[in-house]
């Protein structure tokens, strides 16, 4: 893989946060990078594109998701549960 799931992550999010990627902290909220509910639901769609995965994630109820959107880090591991789980 040319590029790692978390740059990929990584440059999704800052395109969704209008950000640089090395603005992006590991530590950081959706709220933090200003991503609001249609930014995040595009950055699923996004994902789910980018790593050719299904994540689990309900727009109308994000808080009861499998997918796990509290930080940058918890996103980034999630997608790599899901791309690994797909081989």
């Amino acid at each position: 893989m040319a590029d790692s799931i978390e740059n990929r992550m990584i440059a999704i999010l800052a395109e969704q946060a209008v950000m640089q990627p090395s603005e992006i902290r590991a530590d950081a909220t959706l709220s933090d990078l200003g991503i609001d509910s249609l930014g995040l639901v595009e950055a699923v769609f996004a994902i789910e594109e980018a790593f050719d995965i299904q994540v689990p994630f309900n727009a109308n109820e994000p808080d009861k998701s499998e997918f796990d959107i509290s930080t940058v880090a918890s996103m980034v591991r999630a997608v790599e549960h899901l791309v690994s789980a797909q081989k």
